[in-house]
C-alpha cells in the first residue's frame, strides 16, 4: 500500500514590503493632495499659458536646439573618439585636449564667450596662415547670431561628453573582435561600422540617451543670449505678469514631457536592439547545428562485416 503525501505550497509573504508600499502610497497621496488643492499653485494660470502660442514657439526652439545639437555632437564626438583611439600621438593628444577643455568649462561661460566673439575678433578669414592670401572674409557679428551661437556652444560642450561615451563603448568590445576583423582583411571603416559599432551600441545607447536628455534640459542655459527658447520665454512672461510659480510649472511640465518622449524612444531602441541580437544568436545556433550535422554525416563511413 502506497502512502501518498500531499505537499501544500504556501506562497511567501513579505509584510515589510507591503507596509512599505502602503506608506509610499500614503506619502504620494499627501503630496498630490497638497499640490492639487493648494490655491497658491494657481492652476488656472497654468492652464491658460500651457498651450499659449508663445510658449509653444519656445518649445519648438528648445526641440530644434536639442535635435541639431544632438546630430552635430554625435558626428563630432564620434570623430573625437576615433582620434582618441588612434595610434597617432598627435591626433590622440589633440582630441584629449579638446575633451579636457570643454568638459572643464561650464556651458554658460562658453555661450557668453561665443556671444562676445565679435569683440575679440572683428572678422574671420579663410586663407593661408601667416600670409596675405585670403579666399574669404566674414564679419563675426554677422556670422554668430543668437541661434548660431547657441548651436555652436551646445555642440562644442556636448561633443566632449559624447566622445567619451563612444570611446567607452568601443573599449567595451573585446579586443579579439578587432583582431578577427583585421585577420579577415576587412578595411578599417568596414571593421568599425559593421563589426565593432553594433557591439558597442549596447554600451553607448543608455549613456548616450542620458546625454541627449541632459542636452534638452541644458538648452535652458541659452537664456543668457536672450534667445526665445522655452525657459527664456517663461522668464519674460512672469517678469511681466509676476505669476512666477504657475509659469515655472508650465516649463517644468513641458520639460517632463520632452524627457518622457526621449526616454520612451530610448526604451524602443534598446528593445529593438535586443530583439535583433536574439535573432542573430538564434540564427547562429541554427547554422552551427546544421554545420555539425553535415560534418557528422560526411564523416560516417560504411561498415563492412566480414563473413566467414
Amino acid at each position: 500500500m502506497n502512502n501518498v503525501e500531499t505537499i501544500k505550497v504556501v506562497p511567501a509573504r513579505y509584510p515589510l514590503r507591503t507596509l512599505g508600499a502602503v506608506v509610499a502610497l500614503f506619502v504620494l497621496a499627501v503630496v498630490v493632495q497638497s499640490v492639487a488643492f493648494n490655491p497658491r499653485w494657481e492652476w488656472a494660470v497654468f492652464a491658460h499659458w500651457f498651450f499659449d502660442p508663445v510658449i509653444l514657439e519656445g518649445v519648438g526652439q528648445t526641440l530644434l536646439l536639442t535635435l541639431i545639437g544632438t546630430a552635430l555632437s554625435v558626428v563630432i564626438g564620434g570623430m573625437l573618439a576615433l582620434a582618441r583611439l588612434s595610434s597617432s600621438w598627435l591626433l590622440s593628444g589633440l582630441a584629449w585636449g579638446y575633451i579636457w577643455l570643454f568638459r572643464s568649462l561650464p556651458l554658460i561661460v562658453v555661450l557668453i564667450i561665443l556671444y562676445n566673439f565679435s569683440y575679440l575678433y572683428d572678422t574671420l578669414s579663410l586663407g593661408v596662415p601667416f600670409t596675405q592670401i585670403t579666399w574669404g572674409r566674414f564679419e563675426t557679428i554677422n556670422v554668430l547670431g543668437q541661434f548660431s551661437t547657441a548651436v555652436v556652444g551646445l555642440t562644442l560642450v556636448q561633443s566632449a561628453y559624447t566622445a567619451e561615451i563612444i570611446r567607452g563603448g568601443f573599449l567595451g568590445v573585446d579586443h579579439g573582435q578587432y583582431e578577427a576583423a583585421a585577420a579577415l582583411g576587412l578595411p578599417a571603416s568596414r571593421r568599425t561600422l559593421r563589426i565593432i559599432l553594433p557591439q558597442a551600441l549596447r554600451t553607448i545607447l543608455p549613456a548616450g540617451f542620458n546625454e541627449i536628455i541632459s542636452l534638452a534640459k541644458g538648452t535652458a542655459m541659452v537664456y543668457v543670449l536672450a534667445m526665445p527658447e522655452l525657459f527664456y520665454t517663461i522668464q519674460m512672461i512672469y517678469n511681466r505678469t509676476q505669476e512666477v510659480i504657475p509659469l515655472l510649472m508650465v516649463g517644468a511640465v513641458w520639460y517632463l514631457a520632452i524627457t518622457t518622449v526621449l526616454s520612451a524612444i530610448q526604451h524602443l531602441v534598446e528593445r529593438g536592439l535586443a530583439r535583433s541580437e536574439r535573432r542573430s544568436a538564434v540564427n547562429q545556433n541554427r547554422s552551427a547545428s546544421r554545420s555539425r550535422s553535415v560534418i557528422t554525416t560526411q564523416t560516417q563511413e560504411p561498415i563492412h562485416a566480414s563473413l566467414s
